[in-house]
């Protein structure tokens, strides 16, 4: 009897999702968990804002060369394994960066994990694809993706919080034994796969996929509007905990993690987008969300504590609309070769997060705050302003 995919119907589509969200959940929680440390790090280490922000944007360019060697690897040996040696190689780092007092250390074991973090989304959404129908899959993704915001969301809270009542240490090591756990769940949960047919063809050929996207003109634009998004969004919460832990507000650092939980707008933000999109179409909806993120970012710029928050809520909302939108867009733009297509999306996604967390230190040391969410706000709608002329011609 030939075997079928699963469906939400049948107990394994529910066991596979919940094992691929519960790993998602650990590695954008291990991935973004040192961003309200930057300004623990400037002091502890005695480095630059620049510098303290490598310990993201490091990590991002291991994740960027590992979405690319791995994504290739994972056509040709399994989904499953990868996934299971990105939760072990992002956990292990996470043991040892507390046992030095290095700073430079730390920074090479973070790009090592970003390297090893690559493993999920380089293989998650294929297995996703392989082994659930055509019905039930984008409620799957759907999952995957709120889980990838929640983790993200949760990491940076309880770093902060641990960091601000004990160390940046002890948050380092729940982080790690979180991380076995959630491998532990991964190894018992996660079914094999049924339906991966390894690829024969070699290197080459998937590099000429990357060639022939990157000469479509409606995906350069895509590509484009994922650095610039990422770029925006990121360089706002790098620097946010420099802003309010600065008088007029002089939060503690526990306080300033709080803020993170403008995140969970991202939780329901992707599922909402793919509503909307269904009702009004998602070129109107993708742009909505840009011009939705934009003005969130100008709301920052109030001076009362709520007013950054609930500027950070409409950010968020608007953030992960375009985003999700954003991705489908490049799905629907393409014929074939659309998985190189999507990691291309990712990469482009990435160099944002890059961006964002380590070139904007010279800005905030001239015009601080005011000056860098103006620009930040600015560069995704003159963006948004330049696409919708080129293709109105």
């Amino acid at each position: 009897m030939a075997q079928k995919e699963y469906s939400m119907r049948d107990f394994y589509f529910w066991r596979l999702t919940l094992s691929l969200a519960v790993a998602s959940f650990f590695v954008f929680a291990g991935m973004y968990a040192v961003q309200p440390l930057f300004p623990v790090f400037v002091k502890e280490f005695d480095v630059s804002i620049s510098a303290s922000g490598l310990s993201l944007s490091l990590t991002i360019i291991g994740l960027i060369i590992g979405l690319i060697v791995l994504g290739f690897w994972s056509d040709r040996s399994g989904r499953t394994i990868f996934i299971k040696l990105s939760l072990a190689g992002a956990a292990i780092p996470f043991l040892i960066m507390p046992l030095f007092d290095s700073f430079m250390l730390l920074l090479v074991l973070r790009l090592f994990q970003g390297f090893a973090l690559a493993g999920l989304p380089a293989a998650a959404l294929a297995y996703l694809s392989e082994e659930i129908d055509k019905r039930s899959v984008h409620a799957a993704i759907a999952f995957y993706i709120s889980s990838n915001a929640l983790g993200g969301m949760v990491g940076r809270v309880m770093t902060g919080y641990m960091t601000d009542h004990f160390s940046w240490e002890a948050a380092f090591y729940i982080l790690a034994g979180v991380g076995l756990v959630s491998l532990a769940a991964v190894m018992f949960m996660l079914p094999s796969s049924r339906f991966f047919k390894p690829s024969s063809l070699p290197f080459s050929s998937d590099l000429k996929a990357f060639a022939y996207h990157l000469k479509n003109p409606s995906l350069l634009l895509f590509f484009g509007l994922g650095i610039v998004l990422q770029l925006s969004f990121t360089g706002m919460w790098t620097y946010l905990p420099f802003y309010l832990e600065a008088p007029p507000f002089s939060l503690p650092l526990d306080v300033i993690s709080y803020t993170f939980f403008a995140y969970g707008l991202g939780v329901i933000g992707s599922p909402l987008a793919g509503w909307l999109a269904g009702q009004f179409g998602l070129r109107p909806v993708q742009f909505s969300g840009v011009l939705v993120m934009v003005a969130g970012m100008f709301v920052t710029l109030g001076s009362s504590l709520w007013m950054i928050v609930l500027g950070l809520c409409i950010t968020c909302l608007g953030f992960f609309t375009a985003h999700s939108l954003t991705a489908s867009a490049v799905s629907e733009e393409v014929t074939e070769h659309k998985g190189s297509a999507s990691s291309l999306y990712l990469v482009s996604y990435y160099i944002g997060v890059s961006l964002g967390s380590s070139v904007l230190a010279p800005l905030w040391n001239v015009g601080g705050w005011t000056a860098l969410i103006v620009l930040l706000a600015c560069i995704p709608a003159v963006y948004l302003a330049i696409v919708r002329i080129l293709q109105a011609k």
